[in-house]
């Protein structure tokens, strides 16, 4: 069977299921989530048998020692993996919801429910968590789901997918609802985004690289960011202290995830103060300061910055600072070098910060909070599917809503349309 063959095949089954799938009720789903969580935790030496193979295989293609370490599924990540599962659990199930009913002058009703999409694909990369949690979402939003992790986790993958089918073959439940693509010819990936017929939706995870190639060559709706270039603007109105500690949370917790700040803008009111506070705290974290004209002026030994660094999204210890005159100054940039993906405000301002809430046009805006909270489990969505900036047909951070659309439904009492 060619790859073209069996991705059909597999799109073709996974299409039945899921309408079994859209059928289940909460209690169901729910309680294949927990069987899943406690078949992941019993199955750990099996998990890193298979896990093995990829880290093995890592280390001899010469892999760097952090992509290495997110391949690597220890008994803590199995765990966090089976808790993610169990938080999906806990959640309110969006399915059947009505979001609305009115009353027509004819008498019928009319309203909007929620229901599946249908089925999923999911593109990803390195990390095998992804596989548990993003099928944990997509069956608890009565989804089907195909999942398609690089070919450096697929003997992970392989095995969390098998586990994961067991318990749903152990409750009766069609274990095509929940496929783990097993092949690692990249060409399965383009026969998969021809399928505009069998999948409904495509979700990549990973790179700029990957979520371009699934952009450019899908026939099938991609939900997707490429980056994030997020900006924290501090105003001549913030309190300094709070902004120092948001900003090194910003760029310091986690630099190599996609809502760490990239950008510092300062206005220029307060440059002469809080830039020497801020370069001092940063340098102290290891950080790479790259500043403009203007900044180096204030702190001479900064690293000057090129036109380059304004749209970069570094991934590492290293900040692109720019003096600012104004707020529309800082608007200026951020809708020049922005990726709609976070940005923040500091300032005690009420009046500029309701301002920046409603003009700045990005998928997640803040005021007086770390960029680091824009994802769905600190949000309040309990957890993620992945990140949109495109409007079409979510904005944001993702989760089990979003994996949704919405019918209209119509009561009647025999009325005809004359």
């Amino acid at each position: 069977m060619s790859v073209r063959e069996e991705m059909l095949e597999l799109a073709i089954e996974a299409q039945k299921a899921s309408r079994q799938m859209a059928i289940l009720s909460s209690g169901v789903k729910n309680e294949l989530l927990l069987k899943m969580a406690t078949a992941l935790e019993t199955a750990e030496g099996e998990l890193q048998q298979e896990n093995e193979k990829d880290l093995q295989a890592a280390r001899e293609k010469g892999m760097a020692a952090a992509m290495v370490d997110r391949l690597a599924l220890t008994p803590e990540r199995i765990k966090a993996m089976a808790d993610g599962l169990r938080e999906v659990a806990a959640l309110p199930d969006p399915v059947g919801e009505v979001t609305g009913m009115w009353l027509r002058p004819n008498g019928i009703q009319v309203g909007r429910q929620r229901i599946p999409l249908g089925v999923i694909g999911i593109i990803y990369e390195s990390r095998p968590n992804v596989t548990a949690d993003a099928a944990g979402l997509c069956l608890k939003s009565g989804n089907a789901v195909v999942l398609r992790g690089g070919s450096e986790a697929i003997h992970s993958n392989r095995a969390i997918g098998t586990i994961l089918q067991q318990a749903m073959a152990e409750m009766g439940l069609p274990k095509a609802a929940l496929q783990v693509v097993t092949t690692s010819d990249r060409n399965a990936v383009t026969e998969l985004l021809k399928l505009e017929d069998q999948i409904d939706l495509i979700i990549p995870r990973g790179g700029e690289g990957l979520i371009r190639f699934v952009s450019e060559n899908s026939r099938i709706p991609v939900i997707k960011h490429y980056k994030g270039v997020c900006h924290t603007y501090v105003d001549r109105a913030a309190d300094l202290q709070m902004a120092e500690d948001i900003c090194i949370n910003e760029k310091v917790q986690r630099p190599g995830v996609c809502n760490a700040m990239e950008t510092l803008l300062i206005h220029q009111e307060i440059a002469a103060t809080f830039l020497p506070q801020i370069a001092a705290a940063m340098r102290k974290e290891g950080v790479e300061l790259r500043g403009c004209e203007k900044s180096l002026q204030i702190v001479p030994d900064l690293t000057p910055a090129t036109e380059a660094d304004w749209p970069a999204e570094y991934l590492e210890l290293i900040l692109a600072v720019r003096i600012v005159e104004s707020y529309e100054q800082a608007k200026e940039h951020i809708e020049a070098y922005g990726s709609l993906h976070t940005e923040v405000i500091v300032t005690n301002d009420y009046a500029l910060s309701q301002r920046f809430l409603r003009e700045i046009n990005s998928s997640v805006v803040m005021v007086n909070a770390s960029s680091r909270f824009s994802d769905g489990n600190q949000l309040g969505l309990g957890a993620e599917i992945g990140i949109s900036t495109t409007k079409l047909h979510s904005f944001g951070p993702m989760g089990l809503e979003d994996l949704t659309t919405r019918k209209f439904v119509v009561l009647g009492n025999g009325q005809i349309r004359s």
